[in-house]
């Protein structure tokens, strides 16, 4: 047995008896590396310890005191520029009415940035805090620069002091060179009031948190990447449900089936509440401030129309360095902790089959590549490889799992390779009362998936049909159809119930 495994998380019979494994069990496997993941053919064993996937105890995927703020000296002309050009308060290239002065200022902050020296990431290499960082501050800093170039463009290039290092940190980080719900959401964030996190209350509370970085300033912005962190730490609770009902899988007597009931119904009562919070974006986000003023600023390059190709220059500089193939933009498809949910409810054999792309661009990334660096390398003058062309069918959301922070990845290929699937228990069980909860929780994930429905109705197919970008109407970010897709989504949670069972 594995001897870096604690006695306690190794699961017992209900009268606290160790419980016999097998050496060819999963939890007495050794762990791969993290990086590369496990042999062909063997399950994902990288650990029982939730630290090493990323993954807090008391706040899930996003971390647990408040994300770095700044980089070091040596990068400060990063957070300088930034600083600058959101103070400076930009305008959208395509907000119509703009004046000399607005056109002015935005190309005075590009021609700074391509002047920026190229800074060097290896010591940024030692920490995962600070390539964090980096990608955060680079990739809003990209999106402020390509967001506010003219509109009569063929190309948006972006100069070398910007795409040399932001590339080598994504490569680094097995991120695409984008801004990500990352960025937006698990690594922006800050207490309002600085309270002492104690035993007692080992999370930030959920109306203690601001946003570190916005491109508007305003309310609205502020408010709808925060409906995504309380939903992030609210779903701490579904995370310790799921551990606890795996742990009792391994048990798997009548008393382990009693307590899965149980924790089956608990999780359809937090998912209710996760459906609540992100309704909740309503009372603090307006839909045509968020569709008009918020949402062009992180549209990635596969959601523009008509489409105009990002070129990374200065690739020549570094043979390591790749065409990125992934530009999307953020969506909360990238939240792990909603993955979590299908995966470990076996509902994303529906939600995550190939035909739901909400039948946008398909791309022949797969969740377990590496984004930034899946094409052979190229020179500045060669346009990105993201023009049309036929790809192999990937469903969205297995597309969305490229976009994640790779320790979660893991996590989330960790609880893929369960030995012991709860829907396979429960279809394997002849107890009503557990097919009833576990139809309860699927029931619970599909209101969830109803609630997505009106907020994309609300936030985007409505402003987009009276609003002054009504090309956008059917994309969402990741050049899909926004409205068809988290229909298709909820449609598809609908064959996880099982059959003649009362939910």
């Amino acid at each position: 047995m594995s001897s870096d495994i604690p006695q306690s998380l190794l699961p017992q019979s209900d009268a606290g008896e160790m419980v016999v494994i097998s050496p060819g069990h999963f939890l007495a496997l050794p762990r791969p590396d993290i990086l590369t993941g496990p042999p062909a053919g063997a399950p994902d064993t990288s650990t029982v310890a939730a630290h090493d996937f990323d993954v807090d105890n008391s706040t899930g995927f996003m971390p647990p005191q408040p994300p770095l703020a700044r980089l070091p000296p040596l990068w400060e002309a990063w957070e300088l520029a930034l600083e600058d050009g959101l103070a400076a308060k930009l305008q959208l290239a395509d907000k119509p009415d703009q004046s000399d002065t607005d056109r002015n200022r935005a190309r005075h902050w590009q021609a700074r940035v391509r002047e920026l020296p190229v800074l060097p990431v290896t010591q940024l290499k030692e920490s995962e805090v600070l390539l964090r960082r980096g990608h955060l501050v680079l990739t809003w800093m990209l999106h402020l620069y390509i967001r506010t170039l003219p509109l009569d463009l063929p190309e948006l290039r972006i100069p070398p002091p910007l795409s040399i290092p932001l590339l080598q940190i994504s490569s680094h980080l097995q991120l695409p060179p984008v801004l990500t719900y990352s960025d937006t959401v698990l690594y922006n964030w800050a207490l309002i009031k600085h309270v002492p996190l104690t035993i007692a209350s080992p999370a930030p509370a959920l109306d203690n948190l601001r946003c570190n970085t916005l491109f508007t300033g305003t309310r609205d912005e502020a408010e709808f990447y925060l409906s995504s962190a309380r939903i992030e730490l609210r779903g701490v609770q579904a995370l310790s449900l799921m551990r606890a009902m795996m742990d009792e899988a391994f048990v798997g007597d009548a008393i382990a089936i009693q307590r899965i009931t149980s924790y089956l119904h608990a999780l359809a009562g937090v998912i209710g509440e996760l459906t609540k919070l992100m309704l909740d974006v309503r009372e603090g986000c307006d839909p045509n401030v968020f569709f008009n003023d918020i949402r062009p600023w992180f549209r990635g390059a596969d959601s523009d129309s008509p489409r105009r190709p990002w070129i990374f220059e200065g690739l020549e500089s570094d043979p390591s360095l790749k065409e990125p193939t992934e530009l999307s933009g953020p969506n909360a498809g990238q939240s792990a902790v909603i993955h979590a949910l299908d995966i470990f409810l076996g509902a994303d054999r529906y939600s995550h089959a190939s035909h739901v792309t909400g039948h946008g661009r398909s791309s022949s990334a797969s969740a377990s590549s590496s984004p930034s660096s899946t094409s052979s390398p190229s020179s500045s003058s060669t346009p990105s490889p993201l023009a049309d062309k036929p790809k192999p069918s990937v469903s969205f959301l297995a597309r969305m799992q490229v976009y994640m922070p790779r320790h979660h990845r893991a996590f989330l290929r960790h609880l893929s390779a369960d030995p012991r699937p709860i829907r396979n228990l429960v279809t394997e069980s002849s107890d009503t009362s557990l097919k009833e909860a576990y139809n309860a929780a699927i029931s619970a994930l599909k209101v969830f998936r109803d609630a997505h429905v009106r907020i994309v109705a609300i936030y985007i197919v409505g402003p987009g049909k009276k609003g002054a970008r009504p090309q956008e109407e059917q994309k969402g970010t990741g050049g899909t159809s926004a409205i068809t897709f988290v229909k298709s989504v909820r449609d598809q949670i609908q064959g996880a119930l099982l059959p003649d069972v009362e939910a």
